[in-house]
């Protein structure tokens, strides 16, 4: 029996995974990773970091972070308590949707994950106080290989559900995009 259902979303490679959730008098169990059913939405490797956080705050925005090679990893980001608003930034050079984003919303209540490519940059708005988010990773964090961007960049356009209520120095610190950049190779 598949526990998921893998939806494609507007972005090549980037997919919205919904869990099917088992519940009897004693509670539920959902999966939260499969190697097996998520090679076909195209996870291949094995997860290397699991990272958890916690935000408190109502319309907090986290990102827009990524990694360049050759530690560019895919994410699967899972809501365990409140509600996102979860972003996917296109970065790949010479993909026909370089510099695209698209958003959706992963909750506790709607046991939906969001499967982010290599290449792609990730950030989150809370809709909701005390979020509390898990993220796998395909590739360990190297700082030195780190990369960001301001996620009210206007050359991304991102939209936010709500009024940006916190934003932290590092986040509104990276330098805004230009023309010049061409994306990060994948």
């Amino acid at each position: 029996m598949t526990r998921m259902i893998i939806t494609h979303l507007p972005l090549a490679g980037l997919k919205f995974i919904t869990r099917h959730r088992l519940g009897d008098s004693r509670g539920s169990f959902s999966r939260l990773f499969c190697a097996e059913e998520l090679a076909s939405a195209g996870w291949t490797k094995p997860i290397a970091q699991i990272n958890h956080t916690i935000t408190p705050k109502i319309g907090t925005v986290r990102g827009m972070h990524f990694q360049q090679p050759p530690y560019s990893e895919m994410k699967l980001v899972t809501c365990l308590r409140g509600d996102i608003f979860d972003v996917a930034v296109d970065l790949r050079q010479g993909s026909p949707t370089f510099l695209s984003w698209h958003g959706e919303i992963l909750s506790s209540a709607n046991n939906k994950a969001m499967l982010i490519p290599e290449g792609f940059a990730h950030g989150f708005q809370t809709l909701t106080d005390d979020v509390e988010l898990l993220y796998c990773h395909s590739a360990p964090y190297a700082a030195e290989f780190e990369g960001g961007m301001q996620p009210t960049d206007s050359l991304l356009g991102i939209i936010w559900p709500i009024p940006i209520a916190m934003l932290s120095k590092r986040d509104s610190g990276h330098p805004l995009l230009t023309d010049s950049f061409k994306g990060i190779p994948v």
